[in-house]
């Protein structure tokens, strides 16, 4: 399992009393949470872990985490949760989705998304030492092998030894040291790659923009949640392969 959110442009009244990140701290979009399940057969000729060939479904909606937490169980559970060897859920660092995890799969592996976490190490030295660099390029490249090697704790010892002086960088490395430490556990990257196990999350980011990008981020739209939320369902629907028996259920409701 895979989940992810991701920002939908909604009309004024979806967003009242709601901050967000634009300059005036007004929210212009709520943030839709997707989630995918598929399952893997092993990995290909070349060591890399491979899906099974359209096994991948997808649930979404714009709504609470405790509420996605059971939607993407339920939709776990219908899928052979049960059944599983081994239960593996890939996410970025957010807190919400590790929630999710801990409350409904208990025991699964989890993984922090490979790609997310080397770019927070490559945004924190452009911050520290400069976009253009050398030296910002060299303490990458250090830091990205030993992100690598799943080795968390070197990692962590050498982010600690910053020193910027600038209260902003100050606070970047802060979070970063924060984030690492929460999620160290989730980043033994060498070590999932032994039990030949996906590191990235490139399936659910995909999703994200054929289901909700391509659609409901177009030029000029702005949506109710409840549109918003019937056309995430109806993609969510087409791209898992149960379109008929999606309008078959809301005809029986």
């Amino acid at each position: 399992m895979s989940v992810d959110g991701t920002g939908v442009p909604v009309i004024r009244r979806e967003t009242v009393g709601r901050r967000g990140k634009s300059p005036s701290g007004e929210a212009h979009t709520r943030e839709a949470k997707l989630g995918c399940v598929f399952t893997q057969p092993g990995v290909d000729q070349e060591g890399r872990p491979q899906r099974d060939e359209a096994s991948t479904t997808y649930v979404g909606a714009i709504e609470p985490a405790a509420a996605f937490g059971w939607r993407i169980y339920g939709e776990a559970v219908r899928r052979g949760l049960r059944r599983a060897a081994q239960v593996i859920f890939i996410g970025d660092g957010a807190p919400w989705v590790w929630g999710i995890a801990a409350e409904h799969f208990p025991g699964a592996i989890e993984i922090v998304d490979l790609y997310h976490a080397r770019e927070h190490l490559a945004d924190l030295s452009k911050l520290v030492y400069g976009a253009a660099s050398a030296k910002a390029k060299q303490w990458t490249t250090a830091r990205l092998a030993q992100l690598d090697e799943g080795d968390v704790e070197s990692l962590l010892v050498n982010l600690r030894r910053l020193r910027p002086t600038a209260a902003q960088v100050q606070e970047a490395v802060r979070q970063t040291i924060s984030y690492f430490e929460n999620n160290r556990e989730r980043m033994r990257y060498a070590q999932f790659r032994r039990q030949e196990l996906f590191v990235g999350s490139g399936v659910i980011e995909a999703g994200c923009k054929t289901i909700v990008g391509q659609r409901l981020k177009q030029s000029g739209m702005r949506w109710s949640l409840r549109g918003a939320n019937a056309i995430i369902a109806l993609r969510c629907a087409q791209l898992s392969g149960r379109w008929e028996e999606f309008w078959e259920m809301r005809a029986a409701g």
